[in-house]
């Protein structure tokens, strides 16, 4: 009985296989309804030789009678261009790397490129894996947002021969075109916002210690502590991962202390967002006990009960320059290196207020 199920499915579905391809068209099909040769099909398709202008005219109606799809990896194989790009990202459920990657993806396709899209899940090793993936599909070049590296993507982040442009985190070690914004400066103006509105007890909830953008916000944070002459505490230093769950939990930890903080600065909004939640559920009024500030504000920050101030970071101009700076470097690989540095600004919203004396 197995056996008579498994031969209908397999019938079933090669029949499937068999029906589909009749129903795609080919480039001999093409040439033989447009009474041309396989080989001047090619040549209007690619655009590589002349042809004479009937026969253009012919093979442009038939491909769009038969509805006829050229291989994109077939025509890669000839002019070594698929005019496709591949991005890899931490977490595509963060608002923040979306907002990015729409800039990414409409200044590429105004320059005539795809994008094809991975999540690595803050995961190196699947980092890794889909690189190589990557470039077995013949991409012209890489857009990275790294979620940290190891010895199989360094090896193969190594080759020249795909060009490759970094998002706000770097390689160690990888010689490459770079895009971020200024994470120090914008740690800095959340810090200096809350100490102008009175507070001194400030706490901050950092992203993973193994990330750049993270150390880079605390040291904004504890240059502008410094310069208040405020006290640096280690018990107002927390580390999680840029999720809420990660935020709220990191609250909880904060608001737990026998001296709580009267501001906290969270790296990213999805933390503030969650340290809100957990604020909440402690019974401390924001901004009246406790005032909060973010980074990055995605769209979500303006939504918030109370709304969020944050640091905003040009996710959309980062996401437009990503993209003309990796058609640059397909197109001249010859070109020195690109490393821009983007300013971010201060958004005051209502989670914030002056302490209470």
């Amino acid at each position: 009985m197995h056996e008579k199920i498994v031969g209908v499915v397999y019938g079933m579905r090669h029949n499937l296989l068999e029906e589909r391809q009749d129903h795609m068209a080919t480039m001999k099909q093409v040439a033989e309804k447009a009474k041309v040769s396989t080989t001047t099909v090619s040549h209007v398709i690619n655009n590589t030789r002349v042809v004479s202008e009937d026969a253009r005219e012919r093979v442009l109606s038939v491909i769009r009678d038969l509805r006829y799809i050229p291989s994109a990896v077939a025509r890669s194989l000839k002019n070594d261009k698929t005019h496709t790009l591949g991005m890899i990202i931490p977490n595509n459920s963060n608002p923040y790397f979306a907002e990015i990657i729409q800039g990414i993806e409409a200044e590429s396709f105004k320059l005539g490129y795809n994008i094809i899209l991975c999540n690595s899940y803050d995961d190196p090793k699947k980092q890794a894996a889909y690189t190589r993936v990557l470039m077995e599909k013949r991409i012209d070049g890489l857009i990275i947002v790294s979620s940290g590296s190891d010895e199989e993507l360094n090896q193969l982040l190594s080759d020249e021969g795909i060009p490759k442009v970094l998002v706000d985190r770097e390689v160690p070690g990888l010689a490459a075109d770079f895009i971020e914004a200024d994470h120090e400066q914008g740690g800095y103006l959340a810090t200096k916002y809350l100490i102008d509105l009175g507070h001194r007890n400030i706490a901050c909830v950092s992203g993973p210690k193994t990330l750049l953008p993270s150390s880079d916000r605390v040291q904004g944070y504890w240059r502008a502590l410094k310069e208040a002459g405020i006290a640096l505490r280690d018990d107002f230093l927390a580390h999680s991962d840029f999720t809420s769950q990660g935020g709220f939990t990191a609250f909880q930890q904060l608001l737990a202390l026998k001296q709580r903080p009267t501001a906290i600065f969270a790296s990213n909004d999805l933390m503030a967002i969650g340290g809100l939640c957990a604020a909440h559920q402690t019974g401390v009024n924001i901004p009246e006990d406790l005032s909060v500030i973010g980074y990055d504000d995605i769209a979500l920050a303006s939504f918030t009960t109370p709304r969020l101030t944050t640091i905003a970071q040009p996710k959309y101009e980062i996401g437009v320059l990503t993209a003309q700076v990796m058609v640059k470097r397909i197109l001249n690989a010859e070109l020195p290196l690109c490393r821009e540095m983007l300013e971010t600004q201060l958004m005051i919203r209502q989670s914030t207020a002056p302490v209470k004396n």
